[in-house]
């Protein structure tokens, strides 16, 4: 799989979640660089999971909305009069 690569905003918002996280939930403070090692690990470990589940919704999304087209175009058809 391709790695997925983060706008440096985005990787340094979730580094502050993180950050943040240990902080409430755990009364631990990490820095950044731990912080960004965790991510990296996580997004390593995990993102795949978490991909592939997208690609399953986007894929039945995709498929219903051709389902709702299907019937719509199948509403459209005119009988033919055979005599």
């Amino acid at each position: 799989m391709i790695p997925i690569k983060l706008p440096k905003e985005q990787k340094d918002e979730m580094i502050e979640e993180l950050q943040n996280f240990f902080y409430d939930e755990r009364g631990e403070e990490i820095g950044t660089i731990a912080a960004e090692r965790l991510l990296d690990h996580m997004m390593h470990q995990f993102a795949p999971y978490i991909y592939n589940q997208a690609v399953r919704d986007a894929k039945a999304a995709v498929n219903e909305k051709l389902s709702q087209i299907e019937e719509e175009l199948y509403a459209l058809e005119r009988p033919i009069n055979r005599r």
